[in-house]
């Protein structure tokens, strides 16, 4: 599957998208597509990286507890 990196516009080449949609990892490894030859592997931060059409990550690949402040707020006491 291919990425990109926001910073740069390069593509990024992500073999393991098992990594990538794991929300408790927030790096993956991958391959800068940049120039003729593919680079060596590397690491990168899931937040610098965004789809291809420039759409972001989904929040539940990047953040492991995305729902958990719509639950906490059903089960707050009222006036705390």
């Amino acid at each position: 599957m291919f990425v990109k990196e926001r910073a740069t516009g390069d593509l990024v080449r992500i073999e393991r998208v098992d990594e990538l949609a794991n929300p408790q990892s927030s790096c993956v490894l991958g391959w800068r597509q940049a120039g003729e030859e593919e680079q060596e592997v590397m690491q990168f931060r899931k937040e610098g990286l965004v789809f291809p059409s420039n759409e972001p990550l989904p929040q539940c690949w990047c953040d492991a507890h995305y729902q958990c402040t719509d639950i906490a707020k059903r089960y707050t006491p009222v006036g705390h």
